[in-house]
């Protein structure tokens, strides 16, 4: 499991960023952390969660979607392969 901290949060971006998705915070009505808007490569991100549940909504969505690893570097895919191994807890 990763840290909770604003720089594991930041690090979750920039893999996003690097893989082509566009993450951005705001108030909806989702009951979840995040959630990807009609299979755009736009995440929204709930702007009122706390950085635990935005850390956990980030890396299920990095879990679920395809990121072509072509585009990452070496730490980055590191990650990747890391959050991909990683359990999530409800």
């Amino acid at each position: 499991m990763l840290p909770v901290t604003a720089h594991t949060l930041e690090k979750l971006e920039h893999l996003l960023k690097c893989a082509g998705y566009k993450v951005r915070y705001e108030k909806g009505n989702f009951k979840t952390g995040a959630c990807v808007l009609q299979n755009s490569k736009v995440i929204v991100v709930n702007k009122f969660s706390n950085l635990e549940n935005k850390i956990q909504a980030l890396m299920g969505l990095l879990q679920q979607l395809p990121v072509d690893v072509q585009l990452l570097e070496d730490k980055q895919l590191a990650l990747l392969h890391q959050i991909q191994q990683t359990q999530l807890q409800p």
